[in-house]
């Protein structure tokens, strides 16, 4: 074997995961900030870092599954490439290491070395290796204040030769300081086209045939969150694969996956309080309007003992009278009263069963009226 061949240490083999063995949301993570979905501008923005080598301090701020993560590590991979990337990213995890201890000792000391020279890249590839290196803080809104207090004067003192990223779903809970220092980039829940066209290319992919009402359930149940949604197709190809002979995927198989109650059964106990469910070539309903207590509580009743969560049932009932095309703004605004003060009695602990007899009756009242 040449001397001069790079060598791979028993760490990396060991850590080298085969890719059918891969959850899909590694295997198809991107790989450069051009595959990032959906995020137009905050690409569009690190793509002129590619070619200035001039990276601020970055906040990436946003619902979870949005990509925030695989956009900085993306970046950081094209910046230094694979043989650079390991002695220049330090990815922290900052809901598990977020005190003040990690932060004068783990980041301040990555943070006071000073980069090496640039090594030629194994992969062929010419990369423009920067003299700085990055830290990328996860989860950073989980951080103490005094470890964020600590961080902002490492971020001044080194900032010649190391670049922060902090990552975090809630910018709020940043403290001002350290947000002022940094250019932020807010991620956006993915539209729905984004999302059908990835997850059709990685259904292609993995010779999973999806139909158009299969994407539609991924998309209404991940809402907008990209690595939900991928890890329920993951999940329901599973489950198709495991019968014999293999069935194809189906809607109502993303909806148990993803612990959502079935369309018919909402509809079923909507029609039982009187909203009007318009005709669906794959829905029927046989709900009837109820005449009173006995018939709403017997419905509630069936609809506890099949083990739904009142929380989700009540959330998909909400949003079906709300966007009911042919009910008045008066019966939405009364029924959106029931169930605000529904969500608040089961966030204190109240009794679910009770609380979805009095939704169903109030609603009920609400739309006879």
């Amino acid at each position: 074997m040449s001397f001069f061949q790079p060598q791979v240490s028993k760490a990396q083999q060991k850590h080298k995961a085969d890719p059918a063995h891969q959850p899909w949301v590694e295997k198809y993570r991107p790989k450069t900030i051009d595959d990032v979905s959906a995020q137009e501008h905050t690409v569009a923005v690190l793509r002129k870092t590619l070619t200035s080598t001039n990276l601020p301090h970055m906040l990436f701020y946003g619902p979870p599954g949005t990509g925030k993560t695989s956009t900085i590590l993306a970046l950081a991979r094209q910046l230094f490439g694979p043989d650079n990337f390991r002695a220049r990213v330090l990815e922290l995890n900052a809901s598990d290491e977020r005190g003040i201890t990690i932060v004068r000792e783990k980041i301040k000391n990555f943070a006071r070395q000073t980069p090496r020279a640039q090594v030629v890249s194994s992969d062929g590839k010419t990369h423009p290796c920067p003299p700085y290196k990055i830290i990328i803080l996860d989860e950073a809104d989980s951080m103490t204040q005094d470890a964020q207090g600590a961080l902002r004067r490492i971020m001044e003192t080194y900032a010649r030769i190391t670049r922060f990223c902090l990552v975090c779903n809630y910018v709020t809970r940043i403290i001002e300081p350290l947000a002022s220092r940094c250019s932020k980039f807010r991620f956006k829940p993915l539209d729905p086209t984004s999302t059908s066209s990835r997850l059709a290319q990685i259904a292609t992919a993995e010779n999973v045939p999806v139909t158009d009402d299969v994407i539609t359930a991924l998309i209404s149940t991940s809402h907008g969150d990209l690595r939900r949604s991928i890890t329920y197709l993951q999940s329901a190809s599973r489950l198709s694969m495991s019968t014999s002979p293999p069935t194809p995927v189906t809607a109502s198989d993303i909806q148990e996956i993803a612990g959502v109650v079935p369309d018919a059964v909402i509809n079923d106990f909507a029609a039982t309080l009187g909203v009007e469910i318009l005709s669906s070539d794959e829905m029927k309903v046989d709900g009837i309007r109820a005449k009173g207590f006995d018939d709403v509580r017997q419905k509630v009743k069936d609809i506890v003992r099949q083990g739904y969560s009142a929380s989700q049932i009540l959330s998909q009932l909400h949003d079906l009278v709300i966007e009911h095309p042919t009910l008045t703004a008066r019966q939405k605004s009364r029924c959106a009263l029931v169930f605000a003060e529904a969500d608040k009695a089961l966030c204190d602990g109240a009794d679910e069963e009770l609380w979805i007899l009095e939704v169903g009756l109030r609603v009920h009242k609400a739309l006879a009226s």
